[in-house]
C-alpha cells in the first residue's frame, strides 16, 4: 500500500489485488451514501522504532462526535477512553461518554 500526501489529503493506493479488496471492504464499512459516513480516528501512538504500524478505530456515523450513555456523572469529572486515550471533561449530571464501544473511565 502506498500513501500519497497532498496538503491535508491522504491517498491510499493499493499495490496488490488483496489490498484493493481490503480497501473496498473498508470503503463500504465507512461510507453511507444515504446517511452520515463514519470516520477513522487514530488510536494510541505512532513510534516507528517501537511498532511500525498505524492504528485507527472506525467511529460511528455521527461525524466522529462522541456518543453518550444513559448513565450520568455524579460530579464534574474527566473521563478517558482506555482504548484510544481520548479525554473528555464532563459536568455533574451529564451523560458518561461512550468511546470505542465502551463507557469512558472516570480519572478523578
Amino acid at each position: 500500500m502506498k500513501l500519497v500526501l497532498d496538503k491535508n489529503v491522504v491517498d491510499f493506493v493499493p499495490e496488490t489485488p488483496a489490498e484493493t479488496a481490503a480497501m473496498e471492504v473498508l470503503w463500504r464499512k465507512i461510507i453511507d451514501c444515504a446517511g452520515t459516513s463514519k470516520v477513522l480516528a487514530p488510536i494510541g501512538e505512532y513510534v516507528p522504532t517501537k511498532k511500525n504500524q498505524l492504528s485507527f478505530v472506525i467511529e460511528g456515523g455521527d461525524g466522529g462526535k462522541t456518543v453518550w450513555s444513559q448513565s450520568a456523572s455524579a460530579t464534574d469529572s474527566t473521563y478517558v477512553c482506555a482504548i484510544c486515550n481520548k479525554y473528555m471533561n464532563v459536568k455533574a449530571g451529564e451523560s458518561v461518554p461512550l468511546c470505542c464501544g465502551k463507557l469512558m473511565e472516570n480519572m478523578d
